[in-house]
């Protein structure tokens, strides 16, 4: 039997029912964090490693500080979804490109001296990301004004 042969039974069991695999994208996020006493600011630019087009994904802020139930700083695109997250919208994603830069201004209901933020792609559309650890991200943010990078 040829080599090639015994691994057909697998491949059969990792395609779906169409049997062609599905879209696959790498998905990235860089930006920046700041904590000023009660606001956050987060700076990031999506990014589409390829091979496929992604139709528009939705980005996941978690802090581990309440916000305030007002957020009048937050882009058409973004929106509170708890008392801790926002979900933003980053557009249309074109492989090996880079999307649309997004700020987001969030108020906090208290002045922490620090705050934790979680960034994670939530829904990509259609496209599986097999390498998620470039577009989630954790931020340790102290109170001093300073800018954090990821």
């Amino acid at each position: 039997m040829h080599p090639a042969l015994a691994l057909a039974p697998a491949l059969v069991l990792l395609l779906p029912p169409g049997g062609t695999a599905p879209a696959e994208a790498d998905l990235a996020h860089h930006g920046s964090v700041r904590l000023a006493g009660d606001r956050v600011t987060v700076a990031l630019t999506p990014e589409n490693h390829g091979p496929t087009d992604v139709p528009d994904t939705t980005l996941r802020l978690a802090l581990s500080a309440p916000l305030t139930d007002a957020q009048p700083g937050l882009p058409d695109a973004c929106l509170r979804t708890g008392p801790r997250t926002v979900d933003c919208r980053t557009g249309a994603l074109p492989a090996a490109a880079l999307g649309t830069p997004l700020t987001v201004d969030v108020r906090l209901a208290a002045r922490p001296t620090e705050v934790t933020v979680r960034l994670d792609t939530v829904w990509t559309g259609g496209p599986v990301d097999h390498n998620p650890d470039n577009n989630r991200h954790q931020v340790l943010v102290l109170d001093t004004g300073d800018t954090y990078y990821f």
